[in-house]
Formats: C-alpha cells, sequence, structure tokens
C-alpha cells in the first residue's frame, strides 16, 4: 500500500476556505449579473406576468423565474453573446419564458450549475470533514449534496421551453434534495459554534422565508391580486441569498483545511514530458487535504441531534422498518376500502341492504380475550398476517357481494393480527414503540398515497389496472413485507404476562382508542378531507387540494410530538387545545378554520402511541370494545347525512357537531386513562427524547421519505389557472349536468377515469356534477373532481362541504370562476338541498351558472320551498344564466312552472322533450344553439346531458334545425352517433343532437 503522505514540491498551496468563497462569489455573481442583465436590457418584458403588466406601481420587480418575457431562443442567443459558458443559468433566471407552473419558483435558489468545480470540492471537503467510521450518514449527505448538484444542472440547462418533463423532473428531484442536504449539514455540524450559529440563521431564514413567499404566490396566481406577485419575487431572490449563505458558513468549517498539490517526480521543474497520458497513467500529480493541521477533537464529537440521525446505517434494520411500514400502510388501506365496499350495496338498493353488518368485522380482536385462541394466533402471527391480504387479492374477483366479503375477511384478520402483535410485544417498550410508530405512519403513507393518485388508493378492491390500480405491485410488496416483518411469537399457552398492569378503567381505554380510531379514519385517511371541510367557493380564501401536503405534513410533526414530548401531547392543556381546535374546524372556514384541521392532525397522531400502549396494558377486551365503539361513531357520522334512510336517523340529523364533540369525549377518556398507566413508562421515555433508540430513527428516515414524497406531489399537482375551452374562436360553452353516482359503476369499481373520458370526448366547458360528496367513511374519503379538474385542465368548485351534510354538488369550469356561492335549500323533512350560483368570465363576459339538486320524491313540501328559492335566486341574477339541475318532475307539471316562466325568468332548452324527469337544463339571456343526452353505458345510473350555448348572441327560438346547417364548431361531436363507443351514444332523439335556430 502507498504510503499516506509522500514528499515532493508544493506547487500550490491554499487554504479550504477559499472553496467556499469562490463557490459564493460565482454564485452571487451569476444570480446579479442575470439581475443586471435583464434589468438593463428588456426591464418592461421581465417584471410583467400572466395577469398585470409591468407598470409601477402594480408589478416592478422581476421573479427569477419570470413566466412572461422574450421569446426564449432569442433571448438564449442575446445572452450568450453577453455572458457565454453562464448564459443558460442567466437565461433561466431572468427571461423563462414557458409555464414553469410558477410554484417552482417557491424553491428555485440554484446556482450549482454556475460553479460546478467549487461546488463539487465544497461537497467533498465537507463530507472529508465530517465522515466517521460508525456512521453512514456522512456518505448519504454528501451523496444528497452530489445529486442535488448534478438535478440543478438539469432543470437549469433543460429548460421547459426544451422539456417540460425533464425539467419538472429534474427540479422536483432538486427540490426534495434540498430539505435533507439542510438537515443533514445542522446534524453533522462540528462543535464550532459561530458556524452552527450562523448556519441555524440561514436555514431558519430560508424557511421561513416560504411562508409569506407561498402567501404571496397564492394572493397572486389564484386571487389574482395586483402588486402581489411583485412581492413574492421579493421573498423568491431572498431564498436565493439565504440558500447560498446557507454554504457559505462552510467557510467557518474549512479553516482547518488545506489544499495541497504536490510535484512528486519533479514534473513542475521541465524533467518530465508534460504529456496528458502520462500524467493519468502514473497518477504523478495528486492533491490532498491536511487533516492534521489542528482540526479540533471537538469537530468529532457526538451532539444530539446527531444522535437522532447520526447513528450507523445496517440495511437489513432500514429493510425492517420499511416492512413494518408497509404493513401499516396495507392495514389502512383495507380498513378505508371497508365502508367503501360496502357503501355501494344501500347505494343500488336505495336502502339498507343487509350486507351493512359487514362493517362489525372490525371486532375481531375480541378473540384474542380467549387464552387458548390467544395462544394459537400468536404462534401463527405470519399465517394471520397473510390470510389478511384477502382484502388485497379481492381486486380479482368481479362480483361484488364476493368482492366484499373478501375485503371483510381481510380486515377481521389484519384487525386481530395487528392487535395480537401490540399486545405480544406489550413488555417490551422499543418493539412496541416501533409497531406503533410503523402503524401510524403507515396511515401517513396511505394518506400520501391517495394524494398522488387523487384520493383514491391504489390498491383498493374497486381499483385496478385500467383505472389507475397498482394492485398487483401492492400484493407483491404486502407479501414481501408480511414475510420480512413477522415471524412465530414463541409465547406460553395463554399469552404473555404483562408487568404494571395500569389500575385504571380499561373502559375509558377503550373509549380513548374508539376516539382515536374514528378521528384518524374519518379526518385523516384523506389529506383533503378537513380541506373541503374549510371549503367555500371563489375566490379562494383558504386551502386547495394540493395543499393537502400540510396536512400531511402536520400529521407527520403529530407522530415526531408523540415520541419526543409524550408529555406534552398527554397534558390536558393540549387536551383543551384540541378541544378549540375542532370547535374552530367545524364552525369556520377558510385559513383559519384549517389552523384548527392542523392542530387536530397533529394532536391526533401525537396521542396515538400513547393510547395504544395503554390499551395494551389493559388487555385485548380493550381493543374488542374500542373496534366496538368505533363503529358506533361510524355509523353515527353516516347518520348526519343519510338520515333518511336508517333508523333512528332524524335523531342525528345534520349533527356533525355532535359527533365531533363525542370524539374529543371518547380521546378525554382515553386520556384520563393514560397516568398510572403511563407512569411507569415516563423514564423510558424520557430517556428515548434524548438518546432515541436505533429502531426509532429508521422509522424516522421512512417518515421524512414520506413527508418529501408528498412535497413533490404538491408540485405537480398545484393548479396551473391557464385553461382553454374547446371552442374558444365559436365563443360556445358547452355546459353539461351528470349525477356520477359517487364515483362507483355498476360493477363497484371507481369510475373517475371513465367519467373524464366522457366529458372529453363530448368536449363539455362547464359541468355540474351531484352526488359528488365522496369525504366520508363509507366512501372512502375520496373527491372525484380533484382527479377530473386536473386531467381536464377545468377550474373547480367542490361545492358544500362534508360538514354541510348534503350528498354534494360541484362545478367544474374552463372558464375563470369569478365569484361562487354556495346554498342550502329549504328541506324541512328530507335530506338538505345543495346548489352553487357562480359567475363565469366567458370570452370577456360574465355568465352565471347554477349547479342544483333539489329533493327527493318523497318529500313534496322540501321541493316545492326549493323551487321557490331557486326561482327568485334565478330571477334576481342580472346577467345570462344556466341552470344544471336535477328537478325531480315531469316536464310540464308541478314545480316544473316555477323553474320555467315568469317566476324565474327562465327558458327549457327543448321544451319538446317529455321524457325527463330528473336532470334539466334551463338559460335565460344566451342563445342555445344545440341539445344532446348522451347514455350512460355502466358508469352511473343516469344520462349525461349537454347544452351548447353561444355567449354574446340573443336568446333565440324553439325553431329547429338540420346538423347540416350548423357551423362546425358548434356540432356535438359525431362519434356518439349510431353504436357510439364503449356503450356511449346519442339517445333517446332518433336524430341524434337537436339544435336550434
Amino acid at each position: 500500500m502507498a504510503p499516506k503522505f509522500r514528499e515532493g514540491d508544493v506547487v500550490v498551496a491554499f487554504s479550504g476556505t477559499w472553496v467556499s468563497w469562490v463557490h459564493t462569489v460565482v454564485a452571487y455573481s451569476a444570480f446579479i449579473g442575470a439581475l443586471v442583465t435583464g434589468l438593463s436590457l428588456h426591464y418592461k418584458k421581465i417584471v410583467q406576468n400572466e395577469y398585470y403588466v409591468g407598470n409601477r406601481p402594480l408589478e416592478w420587480w422581476p421573479s427569477m423565474l419570470t413566466q412572461e418575457g422574450l421569446p426564449p431562443r432569442m433571448v438564449s442567443f442575446s445572452l450568450r453573446n453577453h455572458w457565454g459558458p453562464l448564459s443558460r443559468a442567466i437565461c433561466l433566471s431572468v427571461l423563462h419564458c414557458d409555464d414553469l407552473r410558477q410554484v417552482s419558483s417557491i424553491l428555485d435558489e440554484s446556482r450549482t450549475d454556475c460553479s460546478p468545480g467549487p461546488r463539487f470540492l465544497l461537497v467533498f471537503l465537507w463530507y472529508i470533514l465530517t465522515a466517521r467510521s460508525n456512521s453512514n450518514l456522512p456518505k448519504v449527505v454528501a451523496g444528497v449534496g452530489v445529486f442535488r448538484t448534478l438535478s440543478c444542472g438539469g432543470w437549469t440547462y433543460v429548460t421547459s421551453t426544451d422539456d417540460h418533463g425533464w425539467h419538472d423532473i429534474f427540479m422536483i428531484s432538486y427540490l426534495v434534495a434540498t430539505l435533507p442536504w439542510t438537515l443533514g449539514c445542522l446534524a453533522l455540524s462540528p462543535h464550532n459554534t459561530k458556524a452552527v450559529k450562523y448556519r441555524k440563521i440561514m436555514a431558519g431564514s430560508f424557511f421561513g422565508t416560504l411562508v409569506p413567499l407561498i402567501y404571496f404566490f397564492i394572493q397572486h396566481k389564484i386571487h389574482k391580486v395586483p402588486g402581489a406577485y411583485t412581492i413574492y419575487a421579493f421573498f423568491e431572490w431572498a431564498l436565493i441569498l439565504f440558500d447560498v449563505g446557507f454554504d457559505a458558513v462552510t467557510a467557518l468549517d474549512f479553516e482547518g483545511f488545506e489544499l495541497v498539490v504536490r510535484d512528486l517526480n519533479g514534473s513542475s521543474r521541465g524533467k518530465m514530458k508534460q504529456v496528458a497520458d502520462d500524467v493519468l497513467e502514473k497518477g504523478y500529480v495528486h492533491i490532498e487535504s491536511v487533516r492534521e493541521i489542528k482540526i479540533s477533537s471537538a469537530c468529532r464529537k457526538d451532539k444530539p441531534i446527531g444522535n437522532v440521525f447520526g447513528s450507523g446505517l445496517l440495511w437489513t434494520e432500514a429493510l425492517d422498518a420499511a416492512a413494518d411500514v408497509y404493513n401499516g400502510y396495507v392495514f389502512w388501506s383495507m380498513l378505508t376500502s371497508l365502508g367503501l365496499t360496502v357503501w355501494y350495496f344501500p347505494l343500488w338498493h336505495m336502502g339498507i341492504s343487509g350486507y351493512e353488518v359487514i362493517v362489525m368485522c372490525t371486532v375481531s380482536p375480541f378473540l384474542l380475550v380467549n387464552a387458548s385462541m390467544r395462544s394459537l394466533i400468536m404462534r401463527n402471527i405470519r399465517l394471520v398476517h397473510f390470510i389478511s391480504l384477502s382484502g388485497l387479492l379481492a381486486f380479482l374477483v368481479t362480483t361484488p357481494e364476493i368482492r366484499l366479503f373478501a375485503v371483510g375477511l381481510g380486515v377481521s384478520t389484519s384487525c386481530l393480527a395487528w392487535t395480537a402483535t401490540w399486545y405480544a410485544e406489550g413488555s417490551q417498550v422499543t418493539r412496541l414503540e416501533s409497531r406503533v410508530l410503523a402503524w401510524s405512519i403507515g396511515l401517513i403513507a396511505s394518506a400520501t398515497a391517495k394524494f398522488a393518485c387523487w384520493t383514491n388508493n391504489p390498491i383498493w378492491p374497486i381499483m385496478h389496472a385500467e383505472n389507475g390500480g397498482w394492485n398487483k405491485l401492492g400484493l407483491v410488496l404486502a407479501v414481501l413485507a408480511t414475510l420480512r416483518s413477522t415471524k412465530p411469537l414463541n409465547l406460553p399457552r395463554g399469552g404473555v404476562d404483562l408487568a404494571d398492569r395500569p389500575q385504571t378503567s380499561s373502559s375509558l381505554a377503550s373509549l380513548g382508542l374508539a376516539g382515536l380510531l374514528f378521528g384518524m379514519h374519518s379526518l385523516l385517511s384523506d389529506s383533503s378531507t378537513m380541506i373541503l371541510w374549510v371549503w367555500e367557493g371563489f375566490p379562494v380564501r383558504g386551502p386547495i387540494a394540493a395543499n393537502g401536503v400540510l396536512t400531511i405534513a402536520a400529521m407527520s410533526g403529530g407522530v415526531l410530538l408523540g415520541v419526543f414530548y409524550q408529555e406534552l401531547v398527554t397534558s390536558w392543556t393540549s387536551l383543551l387545545l384540541v378541544g378549540v381546535a375542532a370547535f374552530i374546524l367545524t364552525n369556520y372556514h377558510g385559513w383559519f378554520g384549517y389552523m384548527g384541521a392542523l392542530l387536530l392532525a397533529t394532536y391526533l397522531m401525537g396521542i396515538a402511541k400513547p393510547l395504544l400502549s395503554s390499551a395494551v396494558l389493559h388487555g385485548p377486551m380493550t381493543f374488542g370494545i374500542g373496534f366496538l365503539v368505533y363503529n358506533v361513531m361510524v355509523l353515527a357520522h353516516v347518520w348526519v347525512v343519510a338520515y333518511a334512510f336508517v333508523p333512528g336517523g332524524p335523531l342525528m340529523r345534520e349533527h356533525t357537531d355532535w359527533v365531533m364533540i363525542a370524539t374529543v369525549l371518547l380521546l378525554a377518556a382515553g386520556v384520563y386513562a393514560l397516568p398510572k398507566a403511563a407512569i411507569g413508562n415516563k423514564r423510558r421515555t424520557s430517556s428515548l427524547k434524548n438518546t432515541f433508540n436505533r429502531a426509532a430513527s429508521y422509522y424516522t428516515y421512512v417518515l421524512l421519505l414520506v413527508q418529501l414524497t408528498a412535497l413533490a406531489i404538491s408540485y405537480l399537482r398545484f393548479p396551473t389557472n391557464d385553461y382553454v375551452p374547446y371552442h374558444k374562436d365559436e365563443k360556445v360553452i358547452t355546459a353539461g349536468i351528470w349525477t356520477i353516482h359517487f364515483s362507483l359503476d355498476n360493477d363497484m369499481w371507481s369510475s373517475e377515469r371513465r367519467v373524464r373520458d366522457l366529458i372529453k370526448e363530448v368536449e363539455v366547458d362547464v359541468i355540474g356534477l351531484l352526488e359528488s360528496d365522496l369525504q366520508r367513511i363509507i366512501m372512502g374519503n375520496r373527491d372525484t373532481t380533484q382527479y377530473l379538474a386536473e386531467d381536464l385542465g377545468m377550474y373547480v368548485d367542490y361545492g358544500p362541504g362534508p360538514n354541510k351534510h348534503t350528498w354534494g354538488a360541484a362545478l367544474l369550469s374552463k372558464f375563470p370562476i369569478i365569484n361562487s356561492t354556495h346554498h342550502l335549500l329549504p328541506s324541512p323533512v328530507g335530506e338538505l338541498a345543495p346548489a352553487i350560483h357562480a359567475t363565469l368570465e366567458a370570452y370577456g363576459e360574465l355568465v352565471d351558472v347554477v349547479v342544483f339538486h333539489s329533493g327527493q320524491d318523497e318529500d313534496p313540501e322540501d321541493r316545492r320551498l326549493q323551487s321557490e328559492y331557486l326561482a327568485r335566486l334565478m330571477r334576481e341574477s342580472p346577467r345570462p344564466l344556466i341552470l344544471l339541475s336535477y328537478l325531480v318532475t315531469k316536464p310540464g307539471e308541478g314545480n316544473y312552472h316555477t323553474y320555467v316562466g315568469e317566476k324565474s325568468g327562465m327558458r327549457d332548452i327543448d321544451p319538446s322533450d317529455w321524457d325527463r324527469w330528473c336532470e334539466y337544463i334551463l338559460y335565460k339571456g344566451i342563445r342555445r344553439s344545440g341539445y344532446a343526452r348522451v347514455s350512460r353505458s355502466t358508469i352511473t345510473d343516469t344520462e349525461l346531458q349537454v347544452g351548447k350555448f353561444v355567449v354574446g348572441q340573443a336568446e333565440g327560438s324553439n325553431e329547429q334545425i338540420s346538423e347540416g346547417q350548423v357551423p362546425e364548431g358548434l356540432r356535438f361531436p359525431s362519434m356518439f352517433r349510431g353504436e357510439g363507443v364503449r356503450d356511449h351514444r346519442y339517445h333517446v332523439f332518433d336524430e341524434g343532437p337537436r339544435y336550434f335556430v
């Protein structure tokens, strides 16, 4: 082996601090030079945006990624003449013209491609400084640093004009890598007080700047507030200063480094041929970092934060943690699918079907009360876990009834397996807490998977390959995870003896478990559930679906809070705050209401470990009772809206507030049972907070990975708001109404993609969707409108939220929604009737659209009152108006004359169409040019009705004309004539669509 140090003439020697300073100067110069160039050459172009032209005092300062500007090729050529190799960075930083979906600019602090040499050398020196023989974290951080540098070069060189897909991939990779790079550097910082201080300041300033930056970006992009983009741009540029400054702090750490170039054979004095090949072949010249220059031993000391992330990485333990979390994900995936598959049957029976009894399958932990049964299950725990995978295999079954039974078996055995596992490991605190962590993070993983798949879980039994399911992959991973994380438990007959069995009431512990399960399932199983609770229409005054990453972040924070500060989450003060948060969520809207939601999410995830640990100490009966009470809460959760179809339903009518109060009281009962049960664990909890055992650290890594995934998903899902109608040249609005039957088709498959396909092929610009509120346990906590809006490129008003006790009404539009108001029409007897009254900006004019679902045929007084309310609403509108509705009346009879005629000022789209009962399209103040009815296939139980309207023209007459007399842009697609496609065709009218003068 070659000696560590070899003699030779020193050709060059310089301090390691120069690496930091060169990197800092080059990075700042690149961006400042780009800014100065842009301001000097094309000021007006780079300060304007898609809403406001640059003009003080509205918009007068450019963003780092200016959306509007000069043609990128011309800019690139211009800047190449000025800046040569830096042209790409300057071009992107100042004059990037293509739509980068704007949200990417939140973290666009890249500078590394302008200084690849100093950047790579900086990462290398940081690794040399922090490397430890007993830790793999420095290698991980160094790898992240290299990856971050390469991905930065990728999105800088490949602009979105060149290749939008690859640009986004590089950008997302860079953003995802920023957080672990920052946290890793903080965790590995040597004991240099000054450097640590400045590093924390820069990191805190960077992440703190994100809050106002996101706020003003939303003000610009969603609310279109004049001047907001300029303020946003200042915060964006501040990110650059802080990010480069964070890496500049390494100058303080590299003072003990000297980089030396030695000439071992005298080549620099001319004794050797200066041939590059010889140098490379024989390795005559090398660069060496001199570590003996008094690097303080204090730099090598572990720090508390390093104890969390700095332990040696063992891949076997990492795989164990990943397998445990995936098993937790499978549990939550199956549990959340149970209500969804049960719901199919009362939905099609229009009442109780008998299959609802399957929901009681979760009480299987009662079997563990019997000592012999408990011993049998624990000794065969792997087999029980494998049996539970029947819930994942259910997608292979086409018969809905058998599929439901398979799901019920899977959920039942999964509840049994997890309870048995917790109970068996109750005497081993570390293992129990690891299992609880895996179960909790599994819920976050499930919510993240739904966030990625637009509220559908890709391994649900209502999914398959054709509608976006990943069932086969999910099943294979579940088998591998079960093999990895389960093993027979060698227990004496009857199970285990738990020391420190608490003296508090096991019944109270059961109630606490029930409150925890119900709260997590009803509010946290989907990241957008509570967002829709506080949604109130346009203009947007609160979070949108893409902000679900905040819900997931609050859940992740709650898990860590429960690990590090258990005494905080179990205090009565915290419980009181949660009661206040529940009240805020239930009664307020917008961002204020969402603050209550985030606090509630944090608490529920934080209290999981204490409540589950307490339940384990009280024994298996606690879990049986807990799941039973949880089922009662699920039923109450349904009764608040389905009161017309269930026994005793009117008692719970519209009382979500009662359900929320009951949830908080159940949690309070569980907390009351905690003090004595947790006394024995306080010492261990304090120790865990300070040292954080090796096993738990791996779960933290998994949690961080899930959170970074959610962040990337949020970036991809942020709306672009640049939507274009199908026939803009003809100034046509194609408007439709469709009852989508809660997005479950006739065969119990998720129907979003089939709904999407028909809406796209019929070329619908504005559509009202009814029976669209799926944000309840029995419907899987889903939201079809998210997928439709993002895939079709439409603005969306989700309608009255889940806490408004309706079956849902939603509006999707290619045209900007200027304002929308939600209405709950009079319903003294039957179900609440929802309506959306929206004003759209269509081709420079304001057009009103109303989406409405009336009461049922059994409640004539409700329908009469609703018709009068809606007639008054439509009559008072001074603008052209289109009604997309479900009226429950025959043409020319009863309430029809209230909706159509002088009372409302509305006209029927086709008075001669006598074969209608539910869906109607009415209009006023706008020309109706066409009307069509498209069959439903097996998607739902109602057809799609569509009308074409021409903006800026008078209403016209009811005289019909042939399609040949209609301009091409005003015609309906011909693909649905005759037999149509996929069993969708024009029906009812023999001639197909009808057209009018």
